[in-house]
């Protein structure tokens, strides 16, 4: 069985970390302020990450300025793979990351309207550059479906299919965000974590719920999930990097213990 990898998020807004709550925006009130990015990566750089997220939220002409300075400084202080996503459109946009420093680009919403821009971007960077995030949110008993422009608006798409269209058309990676989860704490989503790593041929990184240890080797264990991504646990101190990887070491779930 391969390393399952921990992956703390970032959520940049004007080039500062904030945390949320199920989707809550800037323009709410619902964001809460964090720190300084590159800070907070060299801090989980030195805790022993596997990979580091930058999301940014802002995606404006602004937000894309601040976040290209942001990936320049943490791939110069970091030697863990970096991931960008937010607003990023084009092939050219992931060309920008992708030089700025960045190891694979994020695509959300952006590939809702343009699938080929999966296509497109794996043909010209490689399919292991290329990750296509999900927004999950469970509508019925035994459905979930895909939203987009930040968890607020639903495609009517249900999520296995989207993650089965997305990795044929070229997705090397799926972070699987619960909506429904999300910055709750109260654990991942199994169900839907579990059904789409069955179903797809590439890694997928289980997102939005994160409380305790238990919860993480939950969601690897019965969620079949081959990382997990969190935030909060991470910033404010809950637990570190370390301690995660060693309490999934303890139950027998494969990490690399640096």
């Amino acid at each position: 069985m391969l390393a399952r990898r921990v992956i703390p998020c970032l959520d940049v807004h004007d080039g500062q970390v904030t945390r949320g709550v199920q989707f809550g925006r800037a323009e709410d009130g619902g964001l809460r302020a964090v720190g300084d990015p590159v800070t907070l990566a060299l801090r989980y750089n030195d805790q022993g990450a596997d990979e580091m997220v930058f999301f940014d939220i802002t995606a404006s002409a602004h937000g894309r300025k601040s976040m290209i300075d942001v990936i320049e400084r943490a791939a110069d202080c970091c030697f863990m793979p970096l991931t960008v996503g937010g607003g990023i459109r084009t092939v050219d946009d992931m060309g920008e990351m992708l030089k700025a420093g960045a190891d694979k680009v994020s695509i959300n919403s952006s590939a809702l309207a343009n699938p080929d821009l999966i296509r497109a971007g794996a043909e010209k960077y490689g399919t292991q550059c290329i990750v296509v995030s999900i927004d999950a949110k469970q509508v019925q008993p035994d459905r979930w479906e895909v939203f987009s422009a930040g968890g607020r608006k639903s495609t009517g798409l249900e999520a296995v299919t989207w993650a089965e269209r997305a990795v044929a058309l070229g997705a090397g990676e799926i972070v699987l965000n619960s909506i429904d989860a999300d910055g709750t704490k109260a654990g991942f989503d199994l169900v839907i974590t579990r059904r789409i790593s069955e179903a797809v041929g590439v890694p997928v990184v289980a997102s939005g719920g994160a409380g305790t240890l238990d919860h993480l080797a939950q969601v690897l264990l019965a969620g079949r999930a081959d990382a997990v991504l969190a935030a909060s646990i991470f910033h404010f101190g809950t637990y570190t990097v370390r301690q995660v990887k060693e309490h999934l070491a303890s139950l027998k779930i494969p990490v690399r213990l640096h």
